[in-house]
């Protein structure tokens, strides 16, 4: 039972996501504007953490003399917003299977922008970096393959109608930029847990942190929405697969999937975390050919293939990295207390020397 209910939850935080991302897919393609899903998604997410938060950190809030925690949330929102429109637009172009695939490039994309930020230093003749340099040239180049070669068709489905207004003239067009579109979302993503991780060092309660980004994400999302959506009629939710996707985005694919996921951060740790990530791409290929009428096509699957080859050689690489930074911690502490010991047992010499 240790780790039986750490992967049913990490199970359903992936399948979780890419329903959310089929849904989403799906009501982009029945004609819901992207802008208008972006803002009340955010909206309804806000409010559904907003006392998710008192209820699990009501002790802890962000003081308001904290500007520059503020500033660094607001900044991260920023980000976000920019990701999500990336994100929402390559799905829009793109396929959930493809977005899933690009998801795996988070973890090199992390790498580069540690290494730029000198959050993180590289060693040349370590072998946990060497491991997450290939890893990183690997996944790049699988990401190129996903844009840029589609290949022929293995499987496929009578495909769903889909508004015309929204692609490009050429298919070809619509996957490459779709496909440079998720990568940027990942991108975007990756520069977002850098500072994500200096927010949560300050300030670790995950949820209030999710609220305060979701509820900045709410009020810049609906600021340019309405610059950008002049038609009221968009506005308007009816009971069709736009208020779905609305909902189960907020509720599932928000809410339940950061409670669950930090759930399992807890229990297990990052790494097992993160080993889950490259089952969402069979997810979302299949529930994408059932449901969507997505086409399964050769570049997609070699394209998958080395992102995460290249995804498991960066996780390696931090995992040989850890276990050698707690080794190293180990001797230190070994070698600590044998060198202490000798200056213990002389001045107990002496104190009982000092009694005679």
């Amino acid at each position: 039972m240790g780790t039986l209910l750490p992967f049913v939850g990490m199970v359903l935080v992936i399948l979780g996501r890419v329903t959310s991302m089929v849904i989403t897919k799906a009501a982009l393609s029945s004609g819901v504007n992207k802008y208008v899903l972006i803002v009340y998604s955010n909206a309804l997410s806000s409010l559904i953490l907003l006392p998710c938060s008192f209820i699990f950190h009501r002790s802890v809030y962000i003081p308001f003399t904290s500007s520059n925690l503020y500033i660094l949330i607001f900044a991260l929102a920023l980000i976000g917003c920019v990701g999500q429109l990336c994100g929402y637009a390559g799905l829009q172009y793109g396929t959930p299977a493809m977005a899933t695939t690009l998801l795996n490039l988070i973890p090199a994309f992390t790498f580069i922008l540690a290494i730029v930020s000198r959050m993180e230093k590289l060693e040349w003749r370590s072998t946990s970096s060497q491991a997450k340099v290939l890893g990183t040239i690997i996944s790049i180049t699988g990401a190129i393959v996903v844009t840029l070669y589609k290949g022929p068709t293995i499987m496929s489905t009578p495909s769903l109608p889909v508004m015309s207004h929204q692609l490009l003239s050429s298919p070809q067009l619509n996957w490459i930029l779709g496909g440079l579109l998720l990568a940027a979302e990942a991108l975007i993503i990756s520069a977002g847990y850098i500072i994500q991780t200096l927010v949560l060092k300050k300030f670790p309660a995950v949820l209030t942190v999710m609220f305060y980004l979701c509820f900045f994400h709410a009020i810049l999302s609906t600021i340019y929405s309405l610059v950008l959506v002049r038609n009221p009629y968009d506005w308007k939710l009816r009971a069709d697969m736009g208020l779905v996707a609305v909902l189960y985005s907020a509720i599932v694919g928000t809410t339940l999937s950061i409670s669950l996921c930090s759930w399992c951060l807890w229990k297990v740790g990052p790494l097992y975390v993160s080993m889950f990530k490259p089952l969402g791409i069979i997810f979302a290929a299949v529930m994408g050919i059932l449901f969507l009428g997505d086409a399964l096509s050769l570049g997609s699957v070699i394209g998958a293939i080395i992102i995460v080859c290249g995804f498991y050689a960066v996780l390696w690489g931090k995992a040989k990295e850890k276990k050698m930074s707690e080794d190293s911690g180990e001797r230190f502490k070994t070698s600590t207390e044998t060198a202490t010991a000798p200056l213990l047992q002389n001045r107990a010499e002496d104190i009982r020397f000092s009694v005679k």
